[in-house]
Parts: structure tokens; sequence; C-alpha cells
């Protein structure tokens, strides 16, 4: 059934492929840029992965301004006004994000204060309270599993008073996407399995919550059927080139999908994880999923049911019986934890952590309760309700 009313918004151009770091400099130019700062991160430096990206402006007229690699794995203020005085001081004029959710996240925010000026980035944050366009910005991903090269939002620790500060604004999305595979070639199996069932779940919860439509529906089946598809093979195979690309695209489609259908449950549970036990997103993520669609499945259980064929392929599809569709789609996410596991030692459970305690639970489902997330969540959830997941989970 088409819905009565939706939008749908993606300003974000990819660039995808084996060559796509090449064409870096030609797509600066066309924004007029000539001296872009690169942001990113010690790892990312170490790793040497900036190379082929400083080769492919050699014999270009676009120098590169400054390297600020500085970010930490949970940004801050400080990082962020740091590296917009770095900005400043060597008459920079884009950004280049080359990195995860939190470089990504730290260029945005650096990206607010270099083109409105000053040194006061809250007065901004919130939804929609930028006046106008920002410098030219582009992301160059090294995980394949935030999707924040296409999103919106970025999320800003304030270290003073402890709490994570958003930000949104159709303003904060880049100019363009980098995908190529030799960004994520690197990347250890637990983080490739991690980022991986980040995206997943960003997939599922687009497609299975209530903002859902049939652009965003697209993007998110696409994206479940290639992570299905490709994370095992890259994981047998970290350098495999194609596997890491489908990855990568994997991610991005899942980023446009959430991004305009929204998510659910599993990431009010995951951001209420997150803040009081401090583990990484794709991980909560990963521990809540099967038990939060189990939650929602006697409201949206055709929705679940459909997610069958692109995560198992059409033959399974065809062989289960339509009501048994929803359940055997939650068993194969379970089987593919599993899997996951047994490679990569990446947790299930709440227990498998080692870094959650039963007396947190409560204040896991109090958090969860007060997300925004919950709202587009197609089954309404108490306290108790939470809380009985949370068990399922541990």
């Amino acid at each position: 059934m088409a819905k009565p009313y939706y939008e749908f918004f993606c300003p974000v151009k990819v660039i995808a492929g084996h060559a796509a770091l090449e064409h870096i400099p030609f797509e600066l130019a066309s924004l007029g840029s000539k001296r872009p700062m690169i942001i990113t991160d010690k790892g990312v430096r170490t790793n040497n992965l900036l190379a082929p990206i400083e080769a492919s402006f050699e014999s270009t007229d676009v120098v590169i301004g400054f390297i600020f690699d500085d970010v930490p794995p949970d940004s801050s203020l400080e990082t962020v006004r740091a590296a917009a005085q770095a900005y400043r001081a060597n008459n920079c004029d884009a950004i280049i994000a080359i990195g995860g959710g939190s470089v990504i996240d730290t260029s945005k925010a650096t990206n607010i204060l270099v083109s409105e000026g000053g040194d006061d980035l809250l007065k901004y944050s919130g939804a929609h309270n930028l006046p106008r366009p920002l410098k030219p910005f582009f992301v160059i991903p090294t995980t394949s599993g935030t999707g924040s090269e296409v999103t919106m939002a970025a999320v800003i620790s304030d270290n003073q008073r402890h709490v994570k500060i958003p930000f949104a604004s159709n303003y904060l999305m880049p100019h363009a996407a980098i995908l190529d595979p030799r960004m994520t070639q690197t990347l250890p199996p637990h983080l490739t399995a991690m980022t991986a069932m980040d995206a997943m779940t960003h997939a599922v919860e687009a497609y299975t919550c209530m903002a859902a439509n049939p652009i965003s529906d697209a993007y998110a089946t696409a994206a479940i059927k290639k992570v299905s598809q490709y994370l095992f093979t890259v994981l047998d195979n970290p350098t495999d080139a194609e596997g890491r690309l489908e990855l990568a695209q994997a991610s991005t489609m899942a980023g446009i999908a959430f991004s305009n259908a929204m998510v659910g449950l599993v990431h009010s549970l995951g951001h209420a994880l997150g803040a009081v036990a401090h583990l990484p997103h794709g991980l909560c993520m990963n521990l809540f999923l099967p038990y939060v669609l189990e939650y929602n499945k006697e409201v949206n259980g055709d929705k679940i049911a459909d997610l069958l064929l692109p995560l198992a392929g059409p033959d399974i599809y065809s062989q289960t019986p339509a009501n048994q569709r929803a359940d055997k789609a939650i068993s194969m996410l379970n089987t593919m934890r599993d899997r996951l596991y047994a490679l990569t030692k990446l947790p299930r459970t709440l227990s498998e952590t080692g870094k959650v305690s039963k007396e947190q639970l409560d204040d896991v489902a109090e958090k969860a309760l007060n997300d925004g997330s919950i709202i587009f969540n197609p089954k309404e959830a108490s306290f108790k309700d939470l809380r009985a997941i949370l068990e399922k989970a541990w």
C-alpha cells in the first residue's frame, strides 16, 4: 500500500569504485576548493591510509592545507575547536573527513564553526539551527557501518557536563561520499563484523519501523542483501576488494534508508546501553536486533517476513511457508550472530560483553524509554517491556 504522504531526501553525491579516491581533486576543484584540510585519527594515519589520497593530489593544483589527526574515539567540543583553529590558521577552504563515525561527526561540527565563525558550537545544537550551506565537505569512510557519510546528524560529547550534544541539519550532509575498497581492507575482523551489523540494523529498522516508505525500502532491502552475501566472504578474505566495496555500499545504502525512514527500539536500547556501559554502537546493535524483532513481531510480522528474501535468498524464501517467514528471518539473524561470535568473538548477549552488570539494566531501560528513536518503533514499549527485552538479551 502506498503511504498517504512521505518525503525522501539524499543530496549526497556517491563516488564509488576501485579508483574512487583519484576523483577527489576534480570534485574539489568543481566546488572552487584549492586548500582542503584532512580530518582523521592516528589509526588511519598509522595504517598509511592517507597515502593514496595524498598521491591523488600530486599532479593537480589542489594542495592539502593541513592534516588534523587528533580525533579521539569519542569526539568532544575541545577537539572540534582545535580542528577549527587549525583550519583557519592554515587558510583551508574545504574539509575531507577520513575515518569512522567519530571522525565524520567531528568534521561535520568543525564545518559548522569554520563556516559560521566563532567558537560557540552549542548555539547550533538541536535540529535545523544552521542558517545557510557550509563549506565544501567530503567524507571517505574507513569502516562500513555508520552510514554517517549520507546523514544529516552528528553527535559531539560535552566533557564538562558529561552529555552528548546532537546536531541535525540538511546542511550537515556532505557534498560527496567516496567509497573505495582500499580504505577498509585493513579493518580487523571484529571491527568488520561489528560495523557490518551496525549497517544491517540500520537497514532492518529502516524497513520495519513506522516511517518506512517505498524508496527507503528499496535501499534498505538492497543493503540487507549485500551484508548477508558479502560479510562472511570478507571475513574469510579481508583483502577481497569486491567484497569490501559491496559492504561499503551496503553501509551507505542503509544510511540513506534510515536517515529517511528513521530507526526504532534497537537504537533506543543501543543508545542507552552505550551511555551507561560505554560499549561501541555497532556492538549494541548486534546485541538487541533479534530480541526487538521478536518483540515487534505481533504488530509487523509481515514486514519482518519480507526480510527473509534479502537475508536468505529466493530458494529458502520460497520453501518457507508464509506464516513461518518472520520467525525464519529472525533465526537467520541469530545464525549470523552465532557465526560472527565463532569467527570474531563479537558478543551476542549482554553477559558475553563482560562490561554490563544486572544492576545497570534499570538505568538502561529508563534511558531507552526517553530516547527519541522509540517514537518510530511499530509497537509501543513500557519500562517493563524494555526490562523484559534486556533480560532476554542478558
